[in-house]
């Protein structure tokens, strides 16, 4: 198996992909604030940004013969992104931060990816994974600023 390990981490991102997206559409649905009418379609482009690093993602696993789980089961069992029942009680502040939460664990699990890619001579994935690691952390920034911090990538 040429790239066992770059496959394992398409895996686990494919899981965490999934599990972020339901998150970010939890928030998207459960919010309620001043912010709302900007917010809740900003989080339209967060879920279509996922969707699309998910779908590339998977592909790329298929092209290398693997083998993406599929279901709500694999994926719940595989993600390490928590989960948590949808609630009202949550301020826009505390729902961006569990999103940014989401994020800075893809930021290293891309960097991961980079260097297991890399180390495995997979030079097309790590070119896919570099961009979408570029495109998290920007995530990071844009909605550490919506909360008046800094993104902290460098700590």
């Amino acid at each position: 198996m040429k790239y066992s390990e770059t496959k394992e981490i398409l895996n686990q991102l494919v899981a965490d992909l999934s599990q972020l997206h339901m998150v970010v559409h939890q928030h998207h649905w459960y919010m309620r604030g001043s912010r709302f009418l900007t917010l809740h379609p900003y989080l339209d482009e967060v879920m279509d940004e996922l969707d699309s690093q998910l779908d590339f993602v998977a592909e790329r696993l298929v092209t290398l013969d693997g083998s993406p789980v599929s279901t709500l089961s694999e994926i719940a069992e595989k993600t390490k992104i928590p989960d948590e029942k949808g609630n009202w009680d949550e301020t826009i502040d505390e729902r961006y931060a569990k999103i940014i939460d989401g994020y800075r664990y893809l930021d290293k699990l891309y960097e991961k990816g980079i260097e297991v890619s890399d180390k495995e001579g997979d030079a097309s994935t790590n070119d896919m994974l570099t961009g979408f690691h570029t495109a998290v952390e920007k995530r990071i920034w844009m909605m550490s600023a919506e909360l008046g911090k800094a993104p902290d990538i460098d700590r």
